[in-house]
């Protein structure tokens, strides 16, 4: 009955917003309408249910000390899994132990906005415990359900700016030519292999806009936004500088806490589980709490499908799910023991 309970209510969390995919946009009439749903199971399971001034749900048993949950906001279009089933997970996890608190934050997709403002208002919990998809590929080529999460790795956003006379597409001759969109394509070329160069680390070009946007004339701006991850903060320094990027978003890299990724690693051994260890490439409200003091830990589930995310073709198996529930379970019973 849990495994089915589990199921149905992402399934009613993914109905929501109309497909095709997950549309709980941060901010929208989606992501309301997923924290009242979720806000009713709360109070159906017995719990203190209680909204801050961020907009963050929390369900909470007498013994609240250690928080479990995740978001349940997504990107246009998103995945059944991401933010919702740690959401769903942890409520599940709370219910059959009887201790602790669940959280759905606001806004993660757009910043991690609730988390960061859950972190700055205090006060904080004992532990933090975050049950997620892995959104790649690590998992599935190992053939195993479930990972633990070492670290978070750190991100840095900003753009760059490249600009060139226009002109004419059939008049101005090529010699003459200092072509912004030219540029700006060298500069993509740089970001792939300055990142290639550096172990761990990622960059991707996700937006160019180029002006003036027309077929017939020469580019004279491009914008580009870069978004930069490495697994410490030395790599990530030499990869900001490397790509010459002014930050206008930083978040630093964080490593997982001894005590909760023990009781995590623990609950994996006694069900004969491999453990495999790996880092988190995307960001989590994890890496926010961790970064605030809480002693944090993450589970991964296995991501199906080579791995994909933020897309409706995100997949993990309803196995794979009821063993992350277990774990998540038994990891809250030996840290409120």
């Amino acid at each position: 009955m849990p495994v089915d309970r589990v199921q149905e209510r992402l399934d009613a969390l993914y109905a929501i917003g109309g497909g095709p995919g997950a549309n709980r946009v941060g901010g929208t009439e989606g992501e309301q309408r997923a924290h009242d749903v979720a806000a009713g199971w709360m109070e159906a399971a017995g719990l203190a249910v209680e909204v801050d001034e961020a907009g963050n749900l929390f369900g909470r048993t007498r013994e609240p000390a250690v928080l479990l949950g995740s978001h349940l906001d997504s990107v246009p279009q998103g995945g059944r899994f991401d933010g919702a089933l740690g959401v769903v997970a942890a409520l599940e996890a709370v219910e059959r132990v009887g201790r602790g608190a669940v959280v759905a934050f606001r806004s993660e997709e757009t910043g991690c906005l609730g988390s960061t403002a859950f972190a700055a208002a205090g006060p904080l919990p004992a532990f933090f415990l975050e049950l997620h998809v892995e959104q790649g590929p690590v998992l599935g080529r190992r053939d195993t359900p479930l990972g633990l999460v070492t670290g978070i790795v750190g991100i840095v956003r900003g753009e760059r700016i490249f600009e060139g006379p226009g002109g004419h597409a059939g008049t101005v001759p090529m010699a003459d030519r200092r072509d912004a969109l030219v540029a700006a394509a060298e500069y993509i070329l740089h970001a792939r292999a300055t990142a290639a160069s550096i172990d761990g680390a990622v960059a991707t070009i996700g937006r160019v806009e180029v002006e003036p946007g027309f077929g017939n004339v020469i580019p004279s701006r491009v914008r580009l936004s870069v978004d930069a991850r490495a697994r410490d903060a030395q790599r990530l320094d030499r990869l900001v500088a490397e790509l010459e990027l002014e930050p206008t978003f930083r978040l630093e890299p964080v490593e997982m806490a001894p005590e909760p990724r023990a009781a995590l690693r623990a609950a994996l051994e006694e069900r004969g589980l491999p453990v495999v260890e790996l880092p988190s490439g995307a960001g989590h409200d994890a890496a926010i709490l961790a970064a605030a003091g809480v002693p944090t830990a993450m589970l991964f589930v296995r991501s199906l499908n080579g791995g994909v995310s933020h897309t409706p073709e995100e997949e993990s198996s309803p196995e794979d799910v009821a063993l992350a529930v277990d774990v998540l379970a038994d990891a809250l019973r030996r840290l409120t023991a």
